[in-house]
């Protein structure tokens, strides 16, 4: 008998309109009460944030013009600040956040996945049933996704890469940085300690009332628990994106290349600029941080919202040939560090830039340009 609630299974439109409906939607004081829940008053505007559709910044402008009490906002306006944080570290350590960053993950025996976390039957309902909702929408609710990280990395002892990895190709909001160091601030490698959760704290977030499952025992039992035999079936994954193929894009020499990419797909970025506009999708980069077909539906979706806009599906390098022109701009992201030409900054909420240990003291900075 399945005694977890029904939990919300959001759809995301790549269209203004879904966009605006999210935001107007926003509850950023009860989100500060109620985030932890999965039927919390969450925004759902991260795929759209991921996406570049929509910046922090921007995010941040809005309840500042809806009159909101920026001190009652704190705690959605630092979860914002979350996302802003992780792209500086990945700015600043560059490909080493794809090891872990700052200890070897205790306890990591297997470099896969288990089986049956990746088929939705651990016997925990309440993350089987948010593994259920992942493959339906591309959509899974932060602390669920706390639990699913602690369950494969420190119940089954897993090593963190490959099931980030798979979290990530299913994630319309997936950020590899906001990713990657949540799973490894869980297992241990980018903290101070490994983050566990008991099946009572399930059952208060979700509305399970689950009991006499592997989880439902102490905290302190955690350390001396045996790998549960649901969890004892581990495979690495192998994930692939299958992009289109594009003919090369019709350019003019003398406009600007604007490029867009999957993490800067803003539609109002240079809106009054005549330009050449293109969205480069890298087979190389895919191949390094792979996404579901649904995931790419979705980027693809979102840059038809960009008047003019090509799909172009190849190296940057062929892309600055078929160009032949000078002027070349993008938006920066750490993804972006061997193009040539103009970098642009992106979106920050706040000036706040560098390599922070961790995310409060990179708070502490930002709050200094915050007029509460």
């Amino acid at each position: 008998m399945n005694t977890a609630t029904q939990f919300p299974r959001p759809r995301f439109a790549a269209s203004r309109e879904a966009v605006a409906q999210r935001l107007n939607d926003l509850q950023p004081v009860n989100y500060g009460r109620t985030r932890n829940f999965v039927n919390g008053q969450v925004s759902y505007l991260s795929p759209y944030i991921s996406r570049g559709v929509l910046s922090t910044k921007k995010v941040l402008q809005y309840i500042k013009e809806q009159g909101h009490d920026l001190k009652q906002c704190e705690k959605f306006v630092q979860e914002l600040a979350w996302r802003d944080y992780w792209q500086e570290v990945w700015r600043s350590k560059g490909d080493t956040i794809n090891r872990d960053l700052k200890r070897p993950q205790p306890d990591a025996r297997f470099s896969g996945i288990p089986v049956a976390l990746q088929n939705a039957q651990t016997g925990i309902e309440a993350i089987d049933e948010a593994v259920e909702v992942l493959y339906e929408t591309g959509y899974m609710h932060n602390h669920l996704r706390m639990y699913v990280a602690a369950l494969a990395c420190n119940v089954a002892r897993c090593h963190w890469h490959n099931p980030a990895q798979w979290m990530y190709y299913h994630l319309l909001d997936g950020d590899w940085a906001s990713n990657a160091l949540s799973w490894q601030w869980v297992a241990g490698s980018n903290s101070g300690k490994k983050y566990v959760a008991n099946q009572e704290n399930i059952n208060r977030y979700t509305g399970s009332t689950q009991r006499r499952t592997f989880l439902d025992i102490p905290y302190e039992d955690f350390e001396q628990m045996a790998i549960p035999p649901v969890l004892s079936d581990v495979q690495a994954l192998t994930l692939r994106t299958e992009l289109p193929e594009t003919p090369a894009p019709e350019l003019k020499p003398d406009l600007p290349l604007l490029v867009y990419h999957s993490y800067h797909l803003d539609p109002d970025w240079h809106a009054d600029l005549e330009a050449n506009r293109v969205l480069l999708l890298e087979p190389e980069l895919f191949e390094r941080y792979p996404v579901s077909e649904r995931v790419l539906g979705f980027i693809l979706d979102c840059a038809k919202l960009t008047q003019g806009l090509q799909v172009y599906c190849g190296s940057f390098s062929s892309l600055q040939k078929i160009y032949g022109g000078q002027d070349i701009r993008w938006k920066d992201h750490p993804l972006c560090a061997h193009y040539i030409g103009t970098p642009e900054a992106p979106d920050r909420m706040f000036p706040v830039t560098g390599y922070f240990p961790s995310f409060f003291a990179f708070w502490k900075q930002c709050q200094k340009h915050i007029a509460w």
